[in-house]
């Protein structure tokens, strides 16, 4: 399994959030490209950025840091946030992103993912962001009665190289993740599956590995820059 340590964008800065709210935000680093390399030398082998100003304003705008990290780290790379034309999709690509993140047009537009997978092969990636099961979109601020499995299913033929599913409710909490659901969604499709959201501890990490489903990866966040997790330990756990 990969492990994914997230670099949140809001006004510039590295950030976590607490269960998504923008007012609940806390600077952990102000060089976001100096963290992405702390995390690259301690051996990372991709990085989870998310432009939060995007999610809301549906278009890029933490541009800067993240042609920064860009420039400055040398592993692959996956965004969220206010991609949501194919204009966007290729300027991202096109500076060097390994994969764009697609969560509001997945329920949106979903044949703009679609044609982005058939274009981008292997460069897709779709975030499906769930509360109770159910999906949030609009950097979460926006409840839809989509099922996050069925959003899942129905991008199954669809060429996305991976699904990022984020439990909001956990989001930044340090409550652990929701494996069961995560699980669940794992085994209810064949697209690879990125665990998101509330994974604080070595124990989170293991409970996901053994969690009796085909997961990529998992992404961890406030855990890393808190401490709870020791990063080197962490890579280890994730690839044995």
């Amino acid at each position: 399994m990969i492990l994914y340590p997230a670099i949140d964008l809001k006004d510039g800065h590295a950030v976590r959030l607490y269960k998504g709210e923008m007012e609940k935000a806390t600077v952990f680093n102000e060089n976001p490209a100096a963290q992405a390399l702390e995390f690259v030398e301690a051996g990372c082998e991709w990085l989870h950025l998310v432009d939060l100003n995007g999610a809301f304003a549906g278009e890029p705008v933490n541009a800067t840091p993240v042609e920064e990290i860009l420039k400055q780290c040398k592993v692959p790379a996956q965004l969220g946030g206010g991609i949501r034309d194919m204009a966007t999709i290729e300027m991202w690509l096109s500076k060097g992103l390994e994969r764009v993140i697609l969560g509001t047009v997945a329920v949106e537009n979903p044949d703009l993912v679609r044609e982005a997978a058939r274009a981008f092969p292997g460069h897709v990636a779709v975030g499906i962001d769930a509360r109770k099961g159910m999906v949030a979109t609009k950097g979460w601020a926006e409840e839809t009665n989509v099922n996050a499995t069925d959003l899942a299913k129905s991008f199954e033929d669809a060429g996305v190289s991976a699904i990022i599913y984020t439990d909001i409710n956990r989001d930044g909490a340090m409550q652990g993740p929701n494996v069961e659901e995560t699980a669940a969604l794992a085994n209810a499709v064949s697209i690879p599956v990125i665990a998101s959201g509330g994974v604080s501890s070595i124990k989170d990490l293991e409970n996901l590995k053994g969690c009796g489903a085909p997961l990529n990866g998992a992404i961890s966040g406030r855990a890393l820059y808190d401490g709870a997790i020791d990063l080197k330990e962490a890579l280890k756990v994730m690839k044995g």
